[in-house]
């Protein structure tokens, strides 16, 4: 990984992996899976009554991560729950992001913001350094995702869920996620009309096949990140939404026959049975800055 970690741009943040919020042997273990964002989940993976026991630890968990090259996140319980007492504790920790679950209206991520900015003030932290990421896990948050990720200048991601959005939708699970489809096509367009990163929905089974040809669904979507709740799902994640040395080959082709065709005047190339116009070439450029970015996928 070439890239520096400790601020790594949204859209080199390819594996978001859950931890539940009061396990402190396997949060600080988690430093070593890899993963670009280190999540400590303070709501459905931590009962609520170890959550002041997970709250305490944010500070020591979340430095370890940093040291290790993560990104330190929080997933806190909504304000009209816990999330203010979860956030009076961690942000004493200076996350460097803060997810809030079950977000279904911009409001939510405007009273966030506020909350925030007292608590960056009160504890010294640079104002505006803590980004927000909210995570929808509902039918009406799914409609409303473009006002939600505009909702704040701190929003760099938006993240989808599985079991929630599914059980909102009274559709039962399947391991190849048929029953989230338009969820997953809806949140990533309106995340990128929106200019943030979408984060696909994690997949909760435990098999690493299924993981991959789910993360390569999420792909073929047009995602570049992937959350995960299996810390074996993290180098799946990881490998999938790096370029591989066949894409980055492809990619190079595609702008040499593009450019040598505008080169000799004319307006588009063709490579086998590929028509490439200038949408083609960009995009082949995209995919070789972000290979140039991440380095090479692991095999």
């Amino acid at each position: 990984m070439v890239h520096p970690t400790s601020r790594r741009p949204p859209a080199l943040r390819r594996s978001w992996l859950f931890l539940p919020g009061a396990d402190r042997e396997a949060l600080l273990r988690a430093a070593a899976l890899g993963a670009d964002v280190l999540i400590q989940e303070l709501e459905d993976f931590t009962p609520p009554e170890r959550r002041p026991q997970a709250r305490a630890l944010a500070a020591e968990v979340y430095a370890a991560w940093r040291a290790a090259g993560a990104l330190a996140a929080v997933r806190v319980n909504p304000l009209e729950t816990e999330g203010r007492a979860d956030l009076e504790a961690v942000m004493r920790g200076r996350p460097d992001i803060v997810i809030m679950s079950k977000v279904a209206g911009p409001g939510q991520v405007v009273a966030l913001d506020r909350e925030v900015s007292r608590l960056e003030q009160a504890f010294g932290i640079p104002p505006g350094s803590t980004e927000l990421a909210p995570n929808i896990e509902s039918a009406r948050g799914i409609m409303q995702t473009y006002a939600i990720a505009r909702a704040s200048p701190r929003v760099a991601a938006v993240l989808g869920s599985t079991e929630d959005v599914a059980a909102d939708l009274g559709a039962p699970r399947s391991r190849d996620g048929g029953e989230l489809a338009y969820a997953r096509q809806r949140l990533h367009l309106e995340c990128t009309a929106a200019g943030v990163v979408s984060v696909d929905c994690p997949y909760t089974f435990a098999d690493p096949e299924g993981c991959e040809a789910d993360a390569r669904r999420a792909r073929a979507l047009g995602y570049v990140a992937k959350s995960a709740v299996d810390p074996a799902h993290v180098a799946i994640v990881n490998r999938v939404m790096t370029p591989s040395a066949a894409e980055v080959r492809e990619a190079r082709a595609v702008v040499e026959a593009f450019e040598s065709a505008r080169a000799a005047g004319r307006e588009r190339a063709l490579r086998g049975d590929l028509l490439i116009e200038m949408p083609t070439y960009a995009s082949a450029q995209r995919l070789l800055a972000r290979a140039a970015a991440l380095g090479p996928a692991e095999r």
